[in-house]
């Protein structure tokens, strides 16, 4: 099967920017999609950003869009998520998804595999 482990959460300072990485091991394909989504205690998983791994096609929740960028490194299976200007309320979970098909990039039902998340915590 697949699995996923990110990295480079942490508690930084409002308005820095910080790195996380997701690493996928097992089986992948060229057909390959990962993602990023957050989820804050008491509140629903949000969307933040996805991308394809054979055209790099990607796709952004519009709150991160000039914020947030993702990217991939396929020899290393690694997706990433650059997130600049962090903001208090930035301050959740993040998990990283992985999924064998690269349709409906924002739809968190789509993926079938999923992290154990990073936490992230921007102070004021």
């Amino acid at each position: 099967q697949v699995q996923l482990v990110e990295s480079g959460g942490g508690l930084v300072q409002a308005g820095v920017s910080l790195r996380l990485s997701c690493t996928a091991s097992g089986r992948t394909a060229s057909n390959w999609a990962m993602g990023w989504f957050r989820q804050a205690p008491g509140k629903e998983r949000e969307f933040v950003a996805a991308i394809s791994w054979n055209f790099g096609v990607t796709a952004y929740a519009d709150w991160a869009k000039g914020r947030f960028t993702v990217s991939k490194d396929n020899a290393k299976n690694t997706v990433y998520l650059q997130m600049d200007r962090l903001k208090p309320e930035d301050t959740v979970m993040y998990y990283c998804a992985a999924k064998f098909h690269t349709g409906q990039l924002k739809d968190g039902t789509s993926y079938n595999f999923w992290g154990q998340g990073t936490l992230v915590t921007v102070s004021s």
